[in-house]
């Protein structure tokens, strides 16, 4: 029985279920409510160029946790991502201009169908690792691009479809506002859902094939399962981010999936954290503004050296890759271990121990 003249220190739980709630401490579940609160209000605020910023970075963050969940949380190195990215934005393309299907329907689809891809090409997980993986990886990103390119009847070929934007009974999603708002929901589903899937039987038996995957398996863990689960998995979210950004662009093309798309993916959870949802979505955002602070600096340093252009046009590039080999120096832990560093002092200061 709990005596009413001692105070309590801590948080206790008191059952399993408390236990397993998501956000175990009432001020962090604030906390959470009221930064989504204001990047629900971000628009009423912000200009029309803003907002589109956002909605890459959110359509970016899609993809990026998709990929966190196969690389960061199952150990398992991707380099497809831009071609699973081109699988989503094909299949919504076919399935609503030339289907004629609704765009609520092709979204789900073309996840699914990306899904069964990355699926498909996890296959050889089981005997590949490391380097091998991802080679086996890359191996996927040519052979998609290049039936992506070469069939034509279906998909256009090099030339390409155009898409239109969704809409819902009478109403359009042709403004910035509605698309941020519909691509910030569907970003707020997906972490509810990545956080939830670790804290589930199978999250944490992707988490042990992470570690050590000869331990997994002789504890009972059929690594062929979950690794190929894996696979589907990531690419499910990353086809749904690949459908939202082909609906916001309008138009898919095989140069829009090219290699480098790869690269970004990968930068953003070097940069954000392996393994961290949270990071996922900070490396998300940073590789995406990165590019558009990094136009500003030209364009203001141009101003002043004109005669300095074109060096300045190449060293976008060299601070692309100087960024992340910086952190991974540096801060291996991303973004977000920078994050948790600095609530930890907080929650210590004025004190230093």
């Amino acid at each position: 029985m709990r005596n009413p003249f001692v105070a309590e220190c801590g948080h206790y739980k008191t059952s399993y279920r408390k236990d397993m709630e998501l956000y175990r401490i009432p001020r962090v579940k604030l906390r959470a409510i009221a930064l989504l609160g204001l990047f629900f209000l971000y628009p009423l605020f912000a200009s029309n160029y803003a907002v589109g910023l956002a909605t890459l970075c959110c359509i970016a963050a899609v993809g990026a946790i998709g990929l966190n969940i196969l690389t960061g949380f199952t150990g398992q190195i991707s380099i497809g991502v831009g071609a699973f990215l081109g699988v989503g934005g094909y299949t919504s393309a076919i399935l609503t201009s030339t289907l004629g299907l609704s765009f609520w329907v092709a979204l789900p689809l073309a996840g699914i169908i990306t899904a069964v891809v990355g699926g498909l090409f996890g296959i050889p997980s089981l005997r590949l690792k490391g380097l091998y993986l991802a080679i086996a990886t890359l191996a996927a990103q040519v052979i998609i691009l290049f039936v992506i390119s070469r069939w034509t009847g279906l998909t256009g070929g090099t030339s390409g479809m155009v898409l239109q934007r969704p809409s819902i009974g009478g109403f359009n999603f042709m403004s910035a506002t509605s698309y941020y708002y519909l691509c910030f929901i569907i970003l707020v589903l997906t972490t509810f859902y990545a956080l939830n899937l670790f804290r589930t039987r199978t999250g944490r038996a992707f988490l042990a094939v992470r570690d050590r995957d000869v331990a997994a398996q002789i504890m009972g863990i059929n690594l062929f399962s979950y690794k190929v689960m894996a696979f589907a998995i990531s690419s499910f979210f990353v086809g749904i981010a690949g459908a939202l950004l082909a609906h916001y662009t309008m138009i898919v093309s095989p140069e829009l999936y090219s290699i480098e798309v790869s690269i970004e993916y990968l930068a953003m959870i070097l940069v954000g954290g392996l393994g961290s949802v949270f990071g996922a979505i900070l490396g998300a955002v940073f590789i995406t503004l990165l590019p558009v602070g990094l136009g500003f600096l030209m364009e203001f340093v141009s101003s002043v050296l004109p005669n300095m252009h074109h060096l300045l046009s190449a060293f976008k590039e060299l601070v692309f890759g100087l960024v992340i080999i910086l952190f991974l120096i540096f801060e291996p832990g991303g973004l977000a271990h920078i994050w948790n560093n600095i609530k930890n002092y907080f929650k210590l200061w004025p004190f230093s121990h």
